[in-house]
């Protein structure tokens, strides 16, 4: 791999597109689990600077200036000012809601241009995806005037409490009587707090893009409580994202995540290392007891007990080791640069651990008993584990986002598959901001049959996780033409489609797919997308969907998740198993039930 060239798979590109797909699929498997993506370093390079100079250097730069706690290159004297904190959870809003943190650039299928968010947000006449169709104000699928107004004027509230120079506090000055910087005016949170909520009532897309299920509660924590309190809460927050990430890694598809997830990390140049995450490559490309260790020691468990430790220590040297180990988690996870490529809230978590542990630990009066009232501590726990809890019962609910179960591999996917010369229908939608993404590469000077190839590279990296494999066999059983058809993730069409992804199906399920269609106009057959939602935690199925754009769902159906993880990527064996619980005649245009295989 050099700089600016990479590591294409080794196939004949004149003939490799007239091969079966399983056979692609296969030849593409094996690359990724020695070179990923095969992305230069120079992508790399170019989260990195963004990473180093808009968010650390920037941000830091201006949440100091702007406090009186600088200068910013001094850290020790800020990296425990309690406003420095609250501005940098702001700045992080501030980019995740601009667009040019998580899921920005070419590993989230932004090519040209790299930028999602404010491009597709302050535009007239975007789609547009409300969270639940009840509530009123709400109706219909368009971006208006209004909506860019409030999402403008949340980007303006947010910069404007960055902004602002810090208040006194009269609970800070209580237990910090030599604090000069104060706390940002809870005034001026009241804005971004009201426009996160109004904003994402309209939009589900922007509430989670600014992260609002995690830096909502922030916020309100900022501005309604005393500074003791905002800390414990704070803690408490952290902690639930933190065990909420662990507990949805139980069950089976974690470990998928692992192996292709090393595999694209350009910190991990070693080969011999790579395939240490699969059992028997290439002839068996399953995830190994490496990848098993890796997903449950160095994953689940660190992620579960590693916060109850900082949670409810009083030790010293054990609290020091506990947040030594979360920023450890947090670089190893930024170092391998995982599609969604959620760098800054990596980066700011550990901050976190060490700002919120180690500056303000249990031994000091910061621990769970020293809250105000053990009513206020009960109520935001619970408020806090209320999604998570919501979210793994009942995954078609809510969110992968807000039920924190953000890297587990258990998440709702789908593939898109074309007829011949349906996908540049896409290209018509109006008001939208980019083109489909193989046309984005021929635009940066990609041969079509290389940009083709590169972006048959993404669905081979989804038959690598446990959803792709039911997916892919769906697809297999539905479509007698699936030769002749154009196969696309559906997490990367997404992104081109509204401006964002964080690998969450419910932002290109049905609804998406309805309002694509109301603008274009498929032809039934044309587009045709299999969905599937997550795994309950208590269920051992996943639940599919076939959508045909044109007609809507046309068959639901399930697979067992014990199949989906046993199964090659490429499904050399045929599909998996799978139990069909409805269709919908598509020629009579009747609906007839079937019953439970």
């Amino acid at each position: 791999m050099g700089f600016k060239t990479g590591d294409f798979p080794p196939v004949d590109v004149g003939t490799f597109l007239e091969k079966p797909l399983r056979e692609r699929l296969k030849a593409l498997t094996l690359h990724w689990v020695e070179y990923g993506f095969g992305s230069p370093k120079m992508i790399p390079t170019i989260y990195v600077l963004k990473l180093v100079f808009l968010y650390v250097l920037a941000g830091t730069a201006l949440a100091t200036w702007t406090s009186g706690a600088g200068p910013f290159w001094h850290v020790g004297q800020w990296w425990n000012e309690p406003i420095i904190y609250q501005k940098l959870v702001l700045w992080t809003i501030f980019l995740e809601a601009f667009g040019v943190a998580g899921s920005w650039g070419p590993i989230a299928g932004k090519f040209k241009p790299m930028t999602g968010g404010i491009l597709f947000w302050a535009r007239p006449g975007t789609i547009r995806l409300r969270p639940w169709k009840r509530v009123p104000f709400t109706r219909g699928d368009r971006r208006t005037g209004f909506d860019v107004t409030l999402y403008v004027a949340f980007l303006v509230s947010v910069l404007a409490a960055i902004a602002m120079p810090g208040v006194p506090s009269a609970s800070l000055s209580a237990v910090l009587p030599d604090n000069s910087t104060g706390l940002v005016r809870p005034a001026l949170l009241i804005a971004p707090i009201v426009l996160y909520v109004l904003n994402g009532l309209r939009d589900k897309t922007i509430f989670l893009a600014a992260r609002g299920e995690q830096y909502l509660p922030a916020l309100v924590f900022f501005a309604v409580l005393s500074f003791t309190d905002m800390i414990i809460a704070a803690k408490l927050l952290i902690c639930a994202v933190w065990i909420g990430a662990g507990v949805s890694k139980f069950g089976r598809h974690f470990t998928n995540v692992v192996p292709p997830m090393v595999s694209n990390s350009p910190c991990v140049p070693a080969k011999w290392i790579k395939r240490l995450h699969y059992r028997d490559f290439p002839r068996d490309v399953r995830p190994s007891g490496v990848a098993s260790f890796m997903a449950h020691v160095g994953g689940t468990t660190v992620e579960i007990i590693t916060p109850l430790v900082l949670l409810f220590s009083t030790n010293r040297w054990l609290t020091v080791a506990g947040v030594v180990l979360m920023v450890l988690f947090h670089l190893f996870i930024t170092s391998t640069f995982p599609l969604a490529v959620p760098l800054e809230w990596n980066i700011l978590f550990g901050y976190l651990a060490v700002f919120l542990f180690l500056g303000f630990p249990a031994w000091q009066g910061y621990g769970v008993g020293d809250m105000s009232s053990p009513w206020l501590t009960a109520g935001i726990a619970a408020a806090l584990v209320f999604f998570p809890v919501l979210g793994n019962l009942r995954p078609d609910l809510v969110s992968f986002l807000p039920s924190m179960r953000q890297y587990a591999g258990n998440w709702a996917s789908a593939l898109w598959a074309f007829a011949p010369g349906a996908e540049e229908k896409l290209n018509s939608l109006p008001h939208r901001p980019t083109q489909n993404q193989v046309d984005q590469l021929q635009a940066m000077g990609y041969p079509p049959e290389v940009a083709e190839i590169t972006m048959q590279q993404t669905i081979a990296w989804r038959s690598m996780h446990s959803q792709g494999r039911g997916l892919f066999s769906v697809l297999l059983k539905n479509l007698p033409d699936l030769e002749q058809r154009t196969i696309r993730e559906g997490e990367f069409g997404c992104n081109s489609l509204i401006g964002f992804n964080f690998g969450d199906g419910h932002l290109h399920n049905i609804d998406l797919i309805n309002a694509v269609q109301a603008r274009v106009g498929f032809a039934p057959g044309e587009w045709v997308v299999v969905w599937v939602e997550s795994q309950a935690i208590h269920s051992g199925i996943q639940r599919y969907q076939v959508i045909d754009a044109a007609l809507g769902v046309i068959e639901r159906g399930t697979w067992k998740v014990a199949d989906a993880v046993q199964a090659q990527p490429w499904l050399p064996d045929g599909p998996i198993p799978l139990t069909v619980t409805w269709t919908r005649d598509r020629a009579a245009g009747h609906v007839r039930e079937r019953l439970p295989q």
